[in-house]
């Protein structure tokens, strides 16, 4: 075996080694402070497209449940209006049947203020809750919630109008028992047509509610597929981190025997 004074080849592979085991180390450092397997890039490139892919649809999803969540606080709000109104056209029958009964004894002029009332109250609540000609919810309203195909839930309220006007209550009147007669059934007729807009309105909550449902889900099994491929198994890597230190450990004993290697060249020039 030659010595060179000149080219320490031992000693030049003993300091390779020791870059790799330092990069080694450091980058198990970096993994373990993170939380991250992916930092850069460079650690895994095509895992890092698909976590990002991953992580989009997440936060996708994320705000797609607050839209949906918006859209049930909306339907709540008009739900509840609806539940007035029908009240208010429960009074109205009643005011219509007393009115109706040749038996009668009182003023109709009486019962047809409060009828009027309720017919003006109606309209008024109808406006308030945006289920009037003009409103705000009178629409075929589209909810986005995301998560792929069919990323939207349809409400169409497009013809939910529940004024007086819309539910054909605003020329009936009580004032007589044969227009107390032709109210009730027109009455009868308004409650059919509101409980059709309810139906629509509950269709539309629990519709959100399950679409709610469904990207809830979807944000989990994404995160955990994002997880998988972004995050560092924390076992692995605080083992090598050992393995790491031990190799650094070896390589700087080793570089040492190499450099002092050239020594030996020493004793035959003395001999």
């Amino acid at each position: 075996m030659s010595i060179s004074l000149q080219t320490n080849v031992s000693s030049l592979v003993a300091q390779e080694n020791l870059r790799v085991n330092n990069d080694f180390s450091n980058r198990t450092i970096e993994r373990l402070t993170s939380g991250f397997r992916i930092n850069a890039s460079g650690d895994d490139a095509a895992g890092l497209a698909v976590a990002n892919g991953y992580r989009s649809a997440v936060a996708e999803l994320t705000q797609g449940v607050r839209n949906a969540n918006d859209g049930v606080s909306m339907l709540q709000i008009v739900d509840g209006g609806l539940n007035n109104i029908t009240k208010m056209l429960d009074r109205l029958k009643t005011l219509a049947t007393e009115s109706a009964t040749d038996t009668f004894v009182g003023d109709r002029a009486t019962l047809d203020g409060e009828y009027q009332d309720l017919l003006g109250e109606i309209s008024r609540q109808a406006g308030n809750i945006g289920l009037v000609t003009g409103g705000d919810w009178l629409a075929d309203l589209s909810v986005y919630i995301g998560g792929g195909t069919g990323a939207t839930v349809n409400i169409d309220l497009s013809a939910a109008i529940v004024d007086a006007t819309g539910l054909g209550l605003n020329t009936s009147a009580v004032a007589t028992a044969a227009g107390a007669t032709t109210a009730i059934g027109l009455i009868d007729s308004a409650l059919a047509e509101l409980g059709g807009i309810q139906g629509t309105v509950g269709t539309g909550q629990n519709k959100l509610h399950y679409g709610i449902q469904l990207a809830q889900s979807q944000i989990a099994s994404y995160s955990a597929a994002e997880s998988r491929i972004r995050d560092a198994d924390v076992a692995a890597e605080a083992a090598n981190l050992t393995k790491a230190q031990v190799l650094q450990q070896a390589s700087l004993a080793a570089m040492a025997q190499a450099n002092a290697a050239p020594q030996a060249v020493l004793a035959l020039l003395r001999g």
